[in-house]
């Protein structure tokens, strides 16, 4: 075997062996040095091997016989190690020839042909504007350019740079366009920046069109009538979420978010600005959410509304957490809950008022036969349905959690107290509406002041029996409110988060003690509004002739008609609305005079004559006004909540009216004799109608003895003159009313 064919081990041995029998020639040294030999040998090729020190060891230690023998044994291994590594070559030259070929070829199909294809595709590009391909495609090519775009791929390299060109100019057209999208905009302003254009210095352009996209995004007028019809109709109100995910205004905000998203890739230092874009956007939203309330929508398009107000407000907040946009939105949702309910009370007031008034401004020919009771029923049924249903929509409010709003505790303080004012504010509507209360900056001449005096007084009668439903009915039905068998008023039965220092929010006790004292008040100042009216007509009838010149009677004066027309109406209103009373027929007693007979007039009875001396009649007088002074506290009594009480009361305060109108004028004995005749028919026909005919007796007579004391010759009619002349006033009376019973 040649020593070129012995394996690597033996060879290395071979010449380690040489080696050391070379520097070791004394046995005795020779492990020693062995070890050094065997060391420096194997440090020779090692990165940290000394050449001088290995050479000045080896000078020292070896004679020139020795050196010799190592340059020709190092020569010799220096020739080896040639012979092998051309043998190495030799052995992988085919390998080598192979690979270089191998990226020849890939180089020439690949990226040659790429390079110069670029133009084509870009054009392409251009055409469909796929203008984010053709970037991709132009910074895939951008390292090749820089290395041989100034050799072998030159005019490559140019026609790319004219394409980009144009594609930066479409791009900017794209970033400012109206018409574009926002989502659009934003990838135009990526692709600019990956193509290094200075897009900061377009910065405040962009902002201003960003701006100005909030504007697509409000909430509109379609949008908001798309909810009140999806709330209004039962079969879509479960899907309103999903019908409003696919809506128009869903897409934009999607867009808007992706924009938003963009921008802060684009603009790192345009958070701040974000920031107010993104909460002036739902700020928006809750402004027009407050123009709604103001014109009232129904509880769940009120939701509705909320729900697209929350999915943007959570949108955006995965886009842009710092703008705290459900902070924000959780204290405007709480003030728009409030002024939904302040709103819901005040649209039932108005609801009330309207339901009070309108059937008034009808023509006659429209309004029913009896249309008292047609208010007091719309007034009823306005008040406590009215206040039923919005109970079902507080319901709601409670059951829904929009975002996470805790506002349960709220809601229930808010609707107590909405409760309170808004009784509060119906008492003084129904003053209003009477005409007894008017505001201090309210001018005597205004309009409004005006439309009050123009109340007819039947609203004023129906204010006072919807007063007393108020009290009795309505407020016990709101207080225990139950529908379906489910108790409503239980969810603002124990009052709400706050801490009650002044008492709780809604006191039904002060309520029910305000509208009993209002009914009185109403059912008083009816009484007053019809009296003063038949005042009228009674003080007309008094001042208007000279009744110390007048003729002898001839029959029963016009206005005893005039006044049997407005009791009448007085008892047709209050028959439409009021009970009957308990009968209470008080005649009067034998000692004050008959009541059956027209010869009850106490200076007949006491056969008054000409001959009778003044002493005596003053002395008549006297005793006759010392009795009904008496009995005065009886005649006025308190008015009841029935027909007979309010008629009676109107008869009254009228022949007390009359009285002073008798003690006003002076009489010749005609006067006096007219004025014996009309109080006697009057007499009669007042006592089919009132309750206490001994008052009323005793008003009449109270009336003959003023005009007595007014009068210069107080003759009275003879009997007989006195019924011919009622009874000719009655035949009249049945011939131009045959029905009438």
């Amino acid at each position: 075997m040649g020593e070129d064919d012995m394996p690597l081990d033996d060879k290395a041995k071979r010449m380690r062996d040489l080696l050391s029998s070379f520097y070791s020639p004394d046995p005795s040294v020779s492990n020693a040095s062995n070890s050094f030999k065997f060391a420096s040998l194997d440090a020779i090729n090692s990165a940290s091997f000394d050449a001088d020190q290995y050479m000045n060891l080896l000078v020292q230690k070896s004679n020139l016989e020795g050196l010799l023998q190592r340059h020709v044994e190092m020569a010799a291994e220096i020739k080896n190690l040639d012979t092998d590594l051309q043998m190495l070559v030799y052995e992988n030259y085919n390998k080598f020839i192979s690979a270089t070929d191998t990226i020849k070829r890939m180089k020439s199909n690949i990226v040659e042909q790429f390079i110069y294809d670029l133009p084509a595709r870009l054009g392409k590009c251009i055409k469909s504007e796929a203008y984010a391909d053709a970037v991709r495609f132009y910074i895939g090519a951008m390292p090749i350019f820089k290395a041989y775009g100034d050799s072998s791929f030159q005019d490559c390299k140019r026609a790319s740079e004219e394409a980009i060109a144009t594609i930066i100019k479409n791009l900017q057209g794209k970033l400012f366009s109206d018409s574009e999208s926002i989502q659009a905009r934003a990838e135009a302003a990526v692709l600019l920046k990956q193509l290094n254009f200075p897009v900061d210095n377009l910065k405040a352009k962009l902002f201003e069109k960003l701006e100005q996209s909030l504007e697509g995004l409000q909430l509109k007028h379609e949008e908001m009538a798309d909810v009140l019809v999806e709330s209004n109709n039962p079969s879509e109100q479960g899907n309103n979420t999903e019908s409003v995910s696919g809506s128009a205004h869903d897409a934009l905000i999607c867009e808007f978010a992706e924009a938003v998203q963009a921008y802060q890739v684009i603009f790192p230092d345009s958070e701040k600005q974000l920031i107010k874009l993104s909460q002036d956007l739902i700020a928006k939203h809750f402004d027009i959410t407050a123009d709604y309330i103001k014109k009232w929508i129904p509880v769940a398009s009120f939701l509705g509304v909320l729900r697209i107000i929350w999915k943007d407000v959570l949108l955006m907040d995965k886009v842009l957490n710092e703008a705290l946009l459900p902070d924000y939105s959780l204290k405007a949702s709480r003030l728009a809950v409030k002024q939904y309910i302040k709103s819901v009370f005040s649209h039932l007031l108005h609801d009330i008022s309207d339901s009070l008034t309108n059937a008034h401004i009808k023509p006659k020919e429209e309004v029913e036969e009896h249309p008292l009771v047609v208010f007091l029923d719309a007034g009823k049924s306005a008040v406590l349905q009215g206040s039923m249903n919005i109970l079902l929509d507080f319901r709601q409010l409670l059951e829904e959690n929009l975002g996470g709003l805790q506002l349960s505790d709220l809601i229930v303080d808010w609707v107590q107290e909405g409760f309170q004012s808004f009784f509060r504010a119906l008492h003084d509507q129904f003053l209003l509406l009477s005409g007894k209360n008017k505001s201090a900056s309210q001018d005597e001449n205004s309009t409004e002041s005006m439309q009050v005096e123009k109340k007819v007084p039947g609203l004023v009668l129906v204010l006072a029996q919807l007063s007393v439903f108020i009290e009795q009915t309505a407020i016990p039905r709101i207080t225990e409110a139950r529908s379906h068998s489910t108790e409503i008023a239980a969810y603002f039965s124990g009052g709400g988060g706050r801490a009650y220092e002044n008492g709780p929010a809604f006191v039904p006790g002060e309520i029910c003690r305000t509208f009993h004292s209002a009914g009185e008040v109403f059912l008083q100042h009816y009484v007053n509004m019809r009296t003063q009216k038949i005042s009228v007509l009674l003080r007309k009838r008094f001042t208007a002739p000279n009744w110390v010149k007048h003729k002898e009677p001839r029959e029963v004066h016009m206005f005893v008609d005039l006044f049997h027309q407005e009791l009448e109406a007085v008892g047709t209103e209050a028959k439409q609305i009021l009970p009957h009373g308990v009968l209470r027929k008080h005649r009067r007693s034998e000692s004050n005079g008959s009541t059956g007979s027209s010869r009850s007039n106490p200076l007949r009875d006491d056969k008054m004559s000409r001959s009778n001396t003044h002493r005596a009649r003053s002395q008549l007088l006297e005793t006759h006004l010392a009795k009904l002074f008496k009995q005065k506290v009886e005649i006025f009594t308190k008015t009841e909540y029935t027909q007979e009480s309010v008629v009676t009361t109107v008869v009254k305060l009228c022949l007390k009216s009359l009285q002073e109108f008798v003690r006003l004028q002076t009489f010749n004995r005609s006067g006096f004799q007219q004025i014996q005749l009309d109080i006697q028919f009057l007499r009669a026909s007042l006592k089919e109608i009132v309750e206490d005919e001994a008052a009323v007796d005793f008003l009449l007579d109270e009336v003959i003895v003023g005009a007595s004391e007014r009068c210069l010759d107080p003759i009275p009619l003879e009997p007989p003159i006195l019924d011919k002349l009622i009874q000719a006033k009655l035949a009249k009376e049945k011939e131009q009313n045959p029905i009438s019973p």
